[in-house]
Order: structure tokens, then C-alpha cells, then sequence
């Protein structure tokens, strides 16, 4: 199956996350078509999508936001997976999962997880240094190596299972219809 992941990333952290999700799956059998939101023009051959963002603020970056407006349409006919990267720190803070019910919606993803991020000094702007120095931001890689393997997996077993069908009298509540 042909699996288009792709991130946003400021600083290569999400796209390294976004690497591993895409070779887990290579691994699994998959054709990845690994590329940044920026560059997917269209889902053209694509059978499933990964898409995730660096979070800053809350937020997911302008690119990969920019990528769901865009392509929004297609995602919802295709099985569709969301992640975010960016808690710092251990346990990683903050501890708020970051604003994407709005994104959820409008892609009709499967799945939106979050995995801790990398924060290197040395790769940011200097204004971008003032703001986590103000803020007490913990620097370090936090990335769970494992856990991204782990959930590309899970990616995997779902695709493998096929389509479900859909469950007859069942309301959103999950209670059987009269």
C-alpha cells in the first residue's frame, strides 16, 4: 500500500519522527512517499496518509495546517493518521494536548497522537533562544524512538485489517438504536 507521510518541522525534529514512521512501515510492506506538507500537491496514487507538525504555541505549523486546507477533501475519502511533536522534558510539559479537533474533523483522521519533541539551543534563531530561556523550556531529546515504532505498527494492523463495516443501529453514544 502506498502511505504518504509527511511533517512539518522547524527545526528536523518532527521530520526525523516522520522518517521513522515512514520506514517502520517500509518495513512493514509499504511504499512510503516521504515528503514535507509543502511539496504535496495532490494524493494522486496515495492509498493512506501520516501526517503530523512541530507544535509550537499549541499549533501545528502554518505549512502542514496550510497542507489539511488544501488537500482536505481527498484526506476524507483516504484512512488518514495525525500526530503532533513538541511536549519537552520528562514527564513532557506541556501537559495539554495540542488544538486539533479542528483538524481531526476536517480530515476525518483515524487517530491523533502526540509524542514528545527534541529541543536543540543551538539549531534555533536567536529571538526563538529569548523565548525558551524566558519560558524555562528544558533542552534535550524527549523523542520516544520506541513508541513511534510502536504506533506505525498500529498504522499497519489497522490497514491490514481492511474496511470495517459499518456497524448498523449504533447512535454516536455507541448505544444500540431502537
Amino acid at each position: 500500500m502506498k502511505i504518504l507521510v509527511t511533517a512539518a518541522s522547524r527545526h528536523g525534529a518532527t521530520a526525523e519522527i516522520a522518517g521513522l514512521l515512514a520506514e517502520r512501515l517500509a518495513a512493514r510492506g509499504h511504499e512510503g512517499d516521504l515528503r514535507p506538507p509543502e511539496e504535496v500537491e495532490d494524493l494522486q496514487g496515495i492509498e493512506a496518509v501520516v501526517l503530523g507538525s512541530a507544535v509550537y504555541a499549541g499549533m501545528w505549523l502554518k505549512t502542514a495546517r496550510d497542507a489539511v486546507d488544501r488537500l482536505g477533501p481527498d484526506l476524507r475519502r483516504l484512512p488518514v493518521w495525525l500526530f503532533s511533536s513538541g511536549p519537552l522534558g520528562d514527564p513532557p510539559l506541556p501537559h495539554e494536548e495540542p488544538d486539533v479537533a479542528g483538524l481531526v474533523a476536517a480530515t476525518g483522521a483515524i487517530e491523533h497522537r502526540t509524542f514528545p519533541g527534541a529541543l536543540d539551543l543551538h539549531k534555533l534563531q536567536y529571538s526563538e533562544r529569548l523565548i525558551v530561556r524566558a519560558s524555562h523550556v528544558p533542552e534535550g531529546d524527549f523523542r520516544d524512538p520506541a513508541a513511534v515504532r510502536e504506533w506505525a505498527e498500529r498504522i499497519d494492523a489497522h490497514l491490514r485489517a481492511g474496511p470495517r463495516p459499518a456497524r448498523q443501529g449504533v447512535t454516536d453514544g455507541g448505544e444500540a438504536a431502537a
